[in-house]
């Protein structure tokens, strides 16, 4: 099986105006609204195209398991920053991109979509499009490339992928400190305004838990400046693959995106701090409405990513906001076959 796989299968979608259902390995089959349409399989469009390592550059297809890229990145020293989940290597590249999820590094590394250069795309109108490339500076105009980063499926076939790596660190370690919340949030945004290598702050309740990485000399000093013994464990790779006990907690899991100046938020469940409080996990019952605006109203957003059939995952989008999208989709996809209704029932 190969592109002409993929092709066929749109071309036949936009003969006979049916739905299909994008998907690759399904490990995210959770997040978005429920849809119904003819699978797609990315995966019979899969492998490694291009990698030097000395370019900093790789290029993949969208089917190809996102451990098999990670694993080829590794040999090489190098790795993708953002530090995607692979959900027990089920990911593939072309889902990393279409759910934009990034791991505990995304604050200082940036996301997903800051990573990605150039994409090959079937739009609804069954071309086989190409955005973007495979050098830093390849844009001129709009960058759809990006904008495919958290579409979930809902603008295009992605078929192939051209994403930015960096040298692996030289040197880690992890922290513990037995502090609150409160206090675990004023000294990280004390932290934020120094030159201090840390890679990843999470506080799970009771623990602050850091992640410092660089060069030796520069790790070793931040260690003794922060008083802080290391502490060795999969506590990071935990947390990126949604493995840590919080998470199996039966209550939906909300994950709500705030700036990095907002103190601890006064709802009811269990609260988990990522993205040193950027970015929040929680396990609540607590109505969708009123979490919802008590989050807007410090800047924020929340997202469900297991919200009932029938409800919105996603934190709704202002009037103007959603006829961009509308407008968008229109262009791409025009008989709206790729994902119809899993970001918003009106894309």
């Amino acid at each position: 099986m190969s592109l002409d796989t993929l092709l066929d299968g749109v071309h036949q979608a936009i003969a006979t105006r049916t739905p299909l259902r994008i998907r690759g390995g399904n490990s995210k089959a959770f997040l978005g609204r429920p849809i119904a349409g003819t699978p797609l399989d990315t995966r019979v469009y899969s492998g490694i195209v291009r990698y030097d390592p000395t370019e900093l550059v790789v290029t993949a297809r969208a089917g190809t398991p996102l451990v098999e890229l990670l694993a080829a990145l590794d040999e090489a020293g190098q790795m993708l920053p953002c530090e995607p989940p692979d959900f027990d290597g089920q990911a593939t590249v072309g889902g990393m991109v279409a759910a934009g999820l990034s791991g505990p590094r995304r604050p200082w590394s940036g996301a997903v979509r800051d990573f990605v250069l150039g994409t090959r795309v079937i739009s609804g109108l069954g071309q086989h499009l190409r955005f973007g490339g495979e050098v830093l500076k390849n844009v001129a105009g709009y960058d759809l490339s990006r904008l495919l980063a958290g579409s979930l499926g809902s603008l295009g076939v992605l078929t192939e992928v051209s994403l930015k790596v960096l040298p692996t660190p030289r040197c880690s370690a992890s922290l513990n400190l037995d502090i609150s919340a409160a206090e675990a949030l004023q000294r990280l945004a004390e932290w934020g305004q120094q030159a201090l290598p840390i890679s990843g702050a999470c506080h799970d309740g009771q623990v602050l838990h850091l992640r410092l990485e660089g060069g030796a000399g520069s790790v070793a000093a931040a260690c003794d400046r922060l008083g802080c013994s290391t502490v060795a464990g999969s506590f990071w790779a935990d947390l990126r693959e949604q493995r840590l006990p919080f998470f199996h907690d039966p209550r939906p899991l909300w994950r709500l995106s705030l700036p990095f100046n907002v103190g601890e938020l006064a709802v009811p469940g269990l609260q988990l701090l990522d993205w040193a409080g950027a970015q929040r996990w929680l396990k609540s019952d607590v109505d969708a409405a009123l979490l919802r605006s008590q989050v807007a109203a410090v800047g924020g957003h929340a997202t469900c990513f297991n919200a009932a059939p029938g409800d919105s995952p996603f934190h709704p989008l202002a009037p103007t906001l959603l006829r961009y999208q509308q407008r968008l989709k229109a262009h791409l996809d025009p008989h709206g076959l790729f994902n119809p209704g899993r970001l918003y029932p009106e894309l």
